[in-house]
């Protein structure tokens, strides 16, 4: 994949992660002018890790940088050889997950997944957010996948890397198809989304939930309209998150909040109010995840904060090291979600008590993997009789 085309360019060679990091936010060649990125999240395109350049815009003397032209949404195919995607983490409760899309339009700021377009040669930055890549053989495979022999039930994971209904499943439709897989072969499913779109998918979700196959987390980041836009350009309004877990609930699907991730000096003084508002809404359970900076999603976010609450940036990045071992990122298994720390101490037990309150605390309530009805094998050879 080639870089974005740019009116001048210089390559150079990079010396290390951190100087390169702090690099990408001193250099002003690296931002993407506010016209071209407009309703983006990130501020910075640099080129992915792997790649053996750094390519900076600058002015070449001839006034074309008015000329680039603006991010424009790309979808690609991509046609991977399996629709299920396998993990042994520790941190996570389960051990298998489906993305029908790589890359998010949502443009998050902060989403950890970012750094995963590196392996496809396109930026965690702008790239991520534009140049997108469907999987409409998924649902497919993944029938495929449930009808071969021996296969062992357990809880899909989907929305744990990017968001199955991010805009353009308005078009695509590919998680629509993967739940009426899931639903005809009675398989439990697990789905986190912050948008609200999942409510088109109210009915296959209401036949799941009547046999207890099916539980839904929706994300609240929080409830200032203001700081969401900036943070979340393209997600579902908070009003409107809210609003699908009523939807939810009311059609008795298993429904959670999630307060995630909580950032220091940004948004945590909220927690208590986004679990309030969730409650009331119909929510059952509710977790939370502290704000994850691995990689190229550091200096992102640091450009981020630095354009758009400049007066909290120091406050902000020291309370965040204060909780990852004085780094801006601990990858280390059992700190990674929830840090470390007398700020992340005072965060998990605010975040305690409040749940304990309005009776969101985790329950034991299981999705059933006793009806499971393997598919009719639709594209698999049939064995020789």
């Amino acid at each position: 994949m080639r870089p974005q085309s740019l009116a001048g360019e210089a390559a150079f060679a990079p010396a290390n992660k951190a100087d390169i990091a702090d690099a990408m936010i001193a250099a002003s060649g690296l931002r993407i002018e506010a016209d071209r990125r407009r309703g983006r999240g990130a501020g910075l395109n640099p080129s992915g890790r792997f790649e053996p350049t750094q390519r900076e815009t600058f002015d070449d003397g001839w006034q074309t940088l008015e000329e680039l032209p603006p991010f424009k949404m790309d979808v690609q195919i991509e046609k991977p050889r399996t629709a299920i995607t396998r993990n042994e983490s520790p941190d996570l409760s389960f051990d298998r997950s489906i993305n029908p899309y790589r890359g998010c339009e949502h443009g998050c700021i902060y989403c950890f997944a970012r750094p995963t377009h590196a392996y496809m040669g396109l930026s965690a930055g702008l790239d991520f957010e534009s140049k997108l890549f469907a999987k409409p053989d998924a649902p497919k495979l993944l029938e495929r996948e449930l009808a071969k022999p021996g296969y062992k039930v357990r809880v899909i994971a989907i929305g744990t890397n990017t968001d199955p209904y991010q805009p353009i499943e308005k078009e695509w439709r590919i998680m629509r198809q993967i739940l009426e897989v899931l639903n005809k072969a009675n398989h439990p499913v697990a789905i986190v989304t912050k948008s609200a779109m999942i409510l088109r998918d109210l009915d296959i979700l209401a036949e799941m939930a009547a046999k207890n196959i099916v539980r839904v987390g929706i994300s609240v980041t929080t409830l200032d309209r203001k700081l969401a836009r900036v943070m979340e350009p393209r997600a579902s309004t908070p009003t409107r998150r809210l609003e699908a877990i009523r939807g939810l609930s009311g059609a008795g699907v298993r429904t959670s909040v999630m307060a995630a991730p909580i950032i220091p000096a940004l948004n945590d003084h909220e927690l208590e109010r986004i679990l309030d508002a969730a409650k009331a809404a119909g929510a059952e359970e509710a977790s939370y995840v502290l704000l994850r900076l691995p990689l190229e999603v550091s200096p992102l976010f640091r450009d981020w904060l630095l354009q758009n609450y400049p007066d909290r940036y120091r406050h902000v990045m020291s309370l965040v090291r204060s909780m990852r071992g004085g780094k801006d990122y601990d990858a280390e298994f059992g700190k990674r979600m929830k840090g470390a720390g007398p700020y992340a101490w005072q965060i998990a037990r605010r975040f305690e008590m409040a749940a304990k309150r309005l009776q969101l605390t985790r329950r034991s309530l299981a999705l059933r993997d006793d009806l499971f009805v393997p598919p009719n094998g639709s594209g698999v050879q049939l064995s020789l009789l």
